[in-house]
């Protein structure tokens, strides 16, 4: 029987921890990924939810999938819904799920912060693809960071989103994960420096091997050509 806090109110950054913790585990779920679901239950009580039961945080995902469905979207298969959701549990659930994709005209904002633009671009590959985006044709240096460029985080977020985990320089599934979504970085594959575009068109979802690989290796010239063969939505610049 649960004991502890399991029966008391749950706080917002509670409610909050419990659905960025479900949402992580459904986005790897869906990208063909093994989730531990009992490792992930164990890790929050260890951490945000310290002193929550075990049962209360597998009940509170429970909670969370119904809210789900109620909005019509994805839930963990794992995580049947619970019949009966408070109303302000299921309120404070729907608000920390908006928080998580309500977006802004900033989180679509070209930058050349990379920490800023990062931030923006893992936000947006949380969203449906909705098209493949336009890119900036000639990305600016910005006048006050050395060799950084204005890039567009929308298109950061659809390249990886379209390898979907995969490299697309040597087709292996990237080795590790960050936050909860497999690590690729986004190269342009005409440098910006050599007045390359940022777009779709002229960027790929590296694993870091083969992103250094492209700077620094000695058949980088023939390793970059070869990308035009491997990815079909490439186009010589």
């Amino acid at each position: 029987m649960d004991t502890g806090k399991s029966n008391s109110d749950w706080s917002d950054s509670e409610i909050q921890a419990a659905v960025d913790a479900y949402l992580s585990m459904l986005t790897r779920e869906q990208n063909g990924q093994k989730v531990n679901k009992a490792h992930e239950n164990r890790v929050l009580r260890e951490g945000a939810l310290s002193g929550r039961t075990k049962g209360s945080v597998e009940f509170r995902m429970q909670n969370i999938s119904t809210v789900l469905v109620q909005m019509d979207r994805d839930r963990i298969e794992g995580y049947k819904p619970a019949k009966n959701v408070g109303a302000n549990v299921g309120r404070s659930i729907r608000e920390a799920l908006n928080a998580q994709n309500t977006l802004t005209p900033d989180d679509f904002a070209p930058t050349a912060d990379e920490a800023t633009l990062e931030r923006r671009a893992a936000k947006l590959e949380k969203q449906p693809l909705k098209g493949e985006p336009k890119g900036i044709l000639k990305p600016l240096q910005a006048p006050t960071t050395g060799n950084s460029y204005v890039r567009d985080p929308e298109v950061r977020a659809w390249v990886r989103k379209e390898a979907n985990g995969i490299c697309e320089g040597c087709g292996q599934r990237a080795p590790f994960e960050k936050d909860g979504r497999p690590f690729l970085e986004v190269h342009h594959v005409k440098h910006l420096a050599q007045e390359g575009s940022d777009r779709p068109s002229n960027a790929v979802a590296l694993c870091p091997n083969c992103h250094r690989r492209c700077h620094h290796s000695s058949d980088k010239d023939d390793f970059t050509l070869s990308l035009y063969t491997k990815v079909k939505r490439l186009k010589r610049e």
